[in-house]
């Protein structure tokens, strides 16, 4: 179930920024080994429950928890 996988992603990407001021999300993609389509969907759920943000700096995403 997609939901399911979403929420699993969510906590990878939860994990990996956890105790960072952050890191660009080309840079969090390459360190989860994600396709887009997943990274997209992690975040999906992230940007829902107010845990994460993610804003352009210098051209490139960037993303961090709030």
């Amino acid at each position: 179930m997609l939901q399911e996988k979403a929420g699993e992603l969510a906590g990878k990407i939860w994990n990996a920024l956890n105790g960072t001021k952050g890191m660009p999300v080309k840079q969090l993609k390459k360190l989860l080994k994600l396709t887009d389509r997943d990274m997209y969907l992690g975040f999906g759920w992230l940007l829902r429950e107010n845990k994460i943000s993610v804003e352009k700096v210098d051209e490139e995403l960037f993303a961090k928890l709030l």
